[in-house]
């Protein structure tokens, strides 16, 4: 069968070949990971990473044939203790749980129990074999994004888009904390774009409603989406460009970064002229909010 025509979006921005994705912590899919409906859409591929093989079947019943499944451990390269939580809990991680991040919330004291421990060998997200240079990265590995980060420069050398979670209050002894990620993405030439969820959470004692999860004002985490920094844009290849957009329209309804990008590629040559007001035509026709 002939494969489908690529949707009217990825069509006017004339991305070449599909938008290779990285999911670490990949089994998490009890909620819709972001990238989806590129998947969907036939736009992208994912190179999944989950270490459980019990989880595979599930993944590949989800992505078909648009997936590659990893079992390494990624970090540094070293040999390193990972410490085993409840699998409901969510909390199994290279870094030993840190006792006083834990009781300063509500019920994380249990959450962060361990059960035990096993001794694995990392590897360099740089070293992985048959995996691609990645245009975008969703990592959630309990406090250990930024020792893969660190090892995976050549990687995501080209990466558009960076989702992580990230800490406010280090719930792991030696954990970096959202500024120290911050500042690193930034030397790396990546600047903010959205928090795609802010998580706050109750401090022990005090509970509102007689609940652990209903929170007051403290922050505990949340998920950060990073893109390349619009001071260096000019740097940027024209691909870089057009990924940028379509991950942004898709993934995340970035609708004024699009446009400000197609800008770019109409004031480039690389779209004919008319290309932004095409884009805005389409978001109308799909009720969309249009840029003011």
């Amino acid at each position: 069968m002939p494969e489908e025509p690529p949707p009217e979006i990825a069509e006017l921005l004339g991305c070449g070949g599909k938008i290779e994705v990285a999911d670490i912590g990949a089994a998490a899919i009890a909620e819709t990971p972001p990238y989806k409906k590129l998947i969907d859409l036939g736009l992208a591929r994912l190179n999944a990473f989950d270490a459980d093989v019990r989880q595979h079947d599930e993944l590949r019943r989800i992505y078909r044939g648009d997936l590659a499944l990893f079992t390494q451990i990624l970090g540094d390269g070293s040999e390193q203790i990972l410490h085993l939580a409840s699998p409901a809990s969510g909390m199994t991680s290279l870094l030993q749980p840190s006792s006083p991040g834990l009781a300063f919330f509500n019920g994380f004291t249990a959450f962060g129990e361990i059960h035990g421990s096993e001794r694995v060998t990392t590897t360099r997200l740089d070293a992985v074999e048959h995996l691609p240079n990645l245009d975008y990265l969703k990592m959630d590995i309990q406090g250990a994004e930024l020792q893969v980060l660190q090892h995976g420069v050549e990687r995501l050398r080209d990466c558009c888009m960076i989702q992580l979670e990230v800490s406010f209050v280090p719930l792991y002894e030696n954990q970096p904390s959202f500024g120290e990620v911050d500042v690193w993405m930034r030397d790396q030439g990546y600047i903010p774009h959205c928090f795609t969820d802010v998580k706050r959470w109750s401090i022990s004692p005090v509970r509102r409603r007689n609940s652990d999860r209903a929170p007051f004002n403290q922050l505990l985490e949340a998920d950060i989406v990073y893109m390349k920094d619009f001071a260096r844009v000019e740097s940027w290849d024209d691909e870089i460009l057009r990924r940028t957009a379509l991950i942004a329209h898709y993934c995340y309804d970035s609708f004024d970064l699009v446009g400000h990008l197609i800008a770019k590629l109409q004031d480039r040559g690389s779209l004919p002229p008319g290309s932004l007001h095409r884009y805005l035509e389409l978001l109308n026709k799909s009720r969309q909010p249009q840029a003011q």
